[in-house]
């Protein structure tokens, strides 16, 4: 186990920089390469996570929206449904930010299992 490696489990923050600073030098050989492979890989998980629960409340809030808004808004006089707009709203932004910062997430889409 190298210094790096020791670093990861005792003070991530300073791994990450000694890290990038590493791959910025072009010293590779000196990376750690185990950890840095384990993050990369929790990255992209935590991306399509994210996407999925997103995408999960945009779903039941449509629905909400299509099948349920008319009946509570003639039960109730004060029902509006603008809570759900903002959500719908928010989550459709949210997505679009997830696609902007994360290309590859576009085509996991398919994947996303609900």
């Amino acid at each position: 186990m190298n210094e790096l490696s020791k670093l990861y489990d005792t003070d991530y923050s300073a791994w990450t920089l000694q890290t990038a600073e590493l791959i910025r030098a072009g010293r590779f050989a000196e990376l750690d390469i185990e950890h840095l492979l384990t993050e990369l890989s929790d990255m992209s998980k935590s991306d399509r996570r994210e996407l999925y629960n997103r995408l999960l409340i945009l779903i039941a809030h449509l629905l909400k929206w299509e099948y349920q808004h008319h009946i509570l808004s003639e039960r109730w006089k004060d029902f509006d449904g603008r809570s759900w707009q903002r959500t719908i709203i928010e989550q459709r932004k949210r997505v679009a930010v997830l696609f902007r910062q994360s290309h590859g997430l576009k085509g996991v889409v398919d994947e996303v299992d609900c």
